[in-house]
């Protein structure tokens, strides 16, 4: 991965910086089970579903805001980097929740907003390390300058509109979804080490949850990071000797192993300090991987082409994403694993929700958190 341009790198992932202009609160499909009145939501565009409307930053790919984007389920873009519904999406239904709304739109619509089911801080493009850092390394072209310290922020702010009706977070689950990818992408090809990254990286997403516990917080999911080698962007841009037994970019894959590793090490110490809260590890990459492994058996029959956008060999081009007026996408998404070369169709995002929610890649499972909750 090494040889990727950092440039081609840093212009691919604009796309997932921009604005758009419309969101999604449909409720969702409604279960017996009524375990948390309320969930607040952190993350990059693999959570996001409408704070990237209102960033600013570059305007050139504002692509997610037209169509085919949110045609699977909403039938109109929503501002969610997929077909349809994301892994918060599904975590909402499976509570009995309504879709969360985008904190930009409560701070926008303070006195109309619905904020009583919790809300959504994440926000497309995000860093885990502070933008500061970017920008003292000029590594800061056309990257968004939110971080996850800065979605912190958010939510402090929230809370103080809250008063007392935020005092206690009994009822609420916190879901820290994947944050990390975009560092690594964006000081690619700089002299900044990996190993650096990874670092200040985890150290930030540390300092993140230590904050939420110290508020309170009791029950926190927290995501690792995908196989991003498994990417139709990585899978163009690598070199084709860089693979590994699925067929991913090897380097890519290991370079996320290896972050969860140190990750889920610091999510131990945390439990041990503090000990009252449930901290469950969503293994993103492990859920993705074994997808991957055998795609079939979850109804996929295409693993690396994207379904929306244009180019061979894995139907990816920089210069022409989905949502660009002569970009289309394929006509049965469910097939397919990847969305629009960066991001994943609904289909794999319910498939990665099933293995989180009732499946074996959450550690306490899943089960266990709602069983502590109930108890």
């Amino acid at each position: 991965m090494a040889s990727i341009s950092f440039i081609a790198i840093t212009t691919i992932f604009i796309f997932i910086l921009t604005s758009s202009s419309c969101y999604a609160s449909t409720p969702s499909t409604k279960t017996t089970s009524h375990p948390f009145k309320k969930i607040y939501a952190f993350g990059d565009s693999f959570t996001d579903t409408g704070n990237t409307r209102s960033v600013s930053g570059p305007s050139g790919f504002g692509n997610v805001g037209n169509p085919p984007y949110g045609i699977t389920f909403f039938h109109r873009p929503t501002n969610r980097y997929s077909d349809g519904r994301l892994v918060i999406d599904f975590i909402a239904e499976s509570l009995s929740l309504p879709y969360l709304q985008p904190y930009r739109n409560i701070a926008s619509n303070a006195s109309s907003s619905d904020a009583s089911h919790g809300v959504n801080f994440a926000v497309a493009g995000s860093t885990a390390i502070n933008h500061a850092f970017f920008v003292k390394n000029n590594l800061t072209l056309d990257i968004t300058p939110q971080s996850i310290m800065s979605q912190l922020n958010w939510f402090n702010k929230f809370l103080e509109t809250q008063g007392s009706k935020a005092a206690s977070f009994d009822d609420a689950l916190f879901w820290v979804g994947e944050i990390g990818v975009n560092d690594y992408a964006y000081t690619l090809g700089s002299t900044i080490p990996d190993d650096t990254i990874q670092k200040l990286g985890i150290s930030s997403v540390t300092s993140f949850l230590q904050a939420l516990l110290k508020k309170g917080a009791k029950y926190v999911v927290v995501q690792g990071l995908p196989t991003s080698g498994c990417l139709p962007l990585a899978m163009t841009l690598a070199s084709e000797d860089d693979r590994d037994s699925i067929g991913c970019v090897k380097s890519v894959n290991n370079q996320s192993y290896a972050h969860n590793l140190v990750l889920q090490a610091k999510l131990q110490d945390l439990r041990k300090q503090f000990p009252h809260a449930v901290i469950t590890y969503a293994d993103y990459w492990n859920a993705y991987y074994t997808v991957m492994k055998n795609p079939s058996q979850y109804g996929f029959k295409e693993s690396f082409k994207a379904c929306c956008g244009s180019g061979d060999p894995y139907n990816f081009n920089v210069f022409a994403t989905c949502g660009a007026p002569s970009v289309s996408a394929c006509s049965k998404p469910s097939q397919y694993i990847n969305w629009d070369g960066v991001h994943l169709t609904e289909a794999m995002y319910k498939v990665i929700t099933d293995m989180f929610v009732s499946g074996k890649e959450t550690h306490p499972p899943f089960s266990y958190l709602l069983d502590m909750r109930h108890g």
